[in-house]
């Protein structure tokens, strides 16, 4: 792995010389504790980079991995239900395994690679393919039923396509493209800083009930719309943010806490697992995510 070398940290931004080849977001490890960073400038063989972690101890001298690849995410089965932090570390996982204190440098898959899930091919060999056509399903939860899809950039012909238990890197599909033989999992990752390609955006053109009065009768929300709640401190913007993730008609919640006080994401970790969703029965936590990044995180 190429590496740089630190000249000089200042709080989250440290600067490192050597970077030549090193591409505007990439992501970077900094220090022998690898601390999860991102390239935000670059002049010469000079790079600005952003650190996601605590920089205390870190100073000149110390190196700089490179990855060559942007920050992204992973996608596929497994997400429901997961409480994530910025940069989709698992924070449930992550204490199982070091405790309540988050050690600096951990690298933990936001998807679990130990579980199976039941896929259910919607195709058959000999079958066309495109990019986001479905290819089959994996019963998330009592819930949602998560469709896989095919990768962006990969068309071409089934060759194989299996039905069974699988874990989400096992090759589940074979597909023939006019560059060779593709092997797909359940796992997509994709960069954060790329948007979801689409073939059409629809109109909302339905409402959303949200089981607010106020919101539904002054303010109503179509699916597939968008909401904004501004407001000074105290004025119940968190607390709106609750009602609607708690009681709205929507299939599947992903909450984002991003700058929330730590009371405030205490309060939806420690209500949502017991609340019931109104029109199945079942715990909210079961068509819900999780995304808590208070305010003293990165």
């Amino acid at each position: 792995m190429r590496k740089g070398e630190i000249t000089k940290v200042s709080g989250p931004l440290v600067v490192a010389k050597g970077m030549t080849g090193s591409k505007m977001y990439d992501v970077v490890r900094v220090s022998e504790e690898r601390l999860v960073s991102e390239i935000i400038e670059l002049s010469g063989d000079t790079a600005s980079i952003q650190v996601y972690e605590e920089t205390s101890g870190i100073g000149p001298g110390e190196p700089v991995y490179m990855t060559d690849h942007p920050l992204f995410v992973e996608l596929g089965p497994g997400l429901i239900e997961s409480i994530f932090d910025g940069i989709q570390r698992p924070l449930d996982i992550i204490r199982d395994q070091t405790g309540d204190n988050i050690s600096r440098g951990i690298e933990i898959p936001a998807l679990e690679r130990d579980i199976k899930w039941h896929f259910k091919p919607l195709v058959k060999k000999g079958d066309v393919v495109k990019p986001g056509d479905i290819i089959g399903e994996v019963k998330e939860t009592v819930l949602v039923i998560h469709k896989i899809m095919m990768p962006h950039h990969t068309e071409g012909k089934v060759k194989t396509i299996k039905q069974g238990e699988f874990l989400v890197t096992d090759t589940i599909c074979e597909v023939e493209t006019k560059n060779g033989l593709v092997s797909l999992t359940m796992l997509q990752r994709w960069p954060v800083r790329q948007p979801r390609p689409y073939k059409e955006r629809l109109a909302p053109t339905v409402l959303l009930p949200t089981g607010q009065r106020v919101i539904d009768t002054f303010f109503p929300i179509a699916k597939g719309g968008t909401a904004c709640c501004p407001g000074p401190f105290g004025s119940g913007k968190t607390v709106i943010q609750h009602q609607l993730a708690k009681w709205a008609e929507a299939e599947i919640i992903v909450y984002i806490g991003c700058g929330e006080r730590g009371n405030e994401m205490t309060d939806v970790l420690m209500e949502f697992p017991k609340l019931k969703d109104p029109l199945s029965g079942e715990p909210l936590m079961k068509r819900t995510v999780l995304i808590a990044n208070t305010s003293n995180m990165p």
